[in-house]
């Protein structure tokens, strides 16, 4: 997984509330079991019309937004199905933080499991956040102090538990953390091979 330590970007403001996973990838776009490609398939039917056709009047359709990294939204995003493509699509179109004024558990949890940062902030932050990224102006997230720069004196602080930064800052996954005690493993296995020989 990639490391997250800071990151600055053109945001994308999406303020709906309750987008669910099934609008950020929709069903017929789960057959794959693969992380890659569906970046495409991302907002799909907020991107496209009935004939496949770009709807060029959607913020990630347009330049500079399309290149975004932040993506802005309202409360309670990723709602709905658990369906982990839905990080995957968000984070193969290039999107690696997410602020919003809440989230969905499975959602949040699935985030971070991807090397994405979900960010939650008051209505009144996540507003001036808005309000910046419509200005085109970049915005910065610094991981490792907390805080959010938005190309002024005031940055915005953000709460995030440790173990879900340290995993972050150092690009740890399920399996990497898994290896981590890859030494403790082996040394379980040789002492069961020892106790059983009969089961190996």
């Amino acid at each position: 997984m990639e490391k997250f330590t800071k990151l600055k970007s053109i945001a994308a403001d999406l303020q709906i509330s309750n987008i669910d996973t099934d609008m950020i990838i929709p069903k017929q776009f789960l057959k794959t079991i693969k992380r890659t490609g569906l970046g495409s398939a991302l907002f799909y039917e907020m991107r496209y019309d009935e004939k496949g056709n770009v709807i060029k009047n959607f913020i990630l359709n347009n330049t500079p937004y399309n290149k975004a990294k932040i993506l802005i939204s309202g409360k309670n995003f990723g709602c709905g199905s658990s369906r982990e493509h839905a990080p995957w699509a968000l984070l193969d179109f290039g999107i690696r933080c997410i602020i919003a004024e809440s989230f969905a558990d499975i959602f949040y949890n699935n985030c971070f499991k991807n090397g994405i940062l979900p960010i939650i902030l008051p209505e009144n932050q996540v507003k001036e956040l808005s309000e910046a990224a419509r200005k085109n102006k970049e915005i910065e997230i610094d991981l490792i102090d907390q805080k959010i720069h938005k190309g002024d004196n005031r940055p915005f602080d953000f709460e995030i538990e440790s173990f879900r930064k340290e995993c972050l800052l150092n690009g740890y996954d399920d399996i990497a953390l898994t290896l981590k005690k890859d030494a403790k493993i082996e040394s379980f296995e040789q002492r069961k091979k020892n106790l059983t020989p009969w089961l190996y």
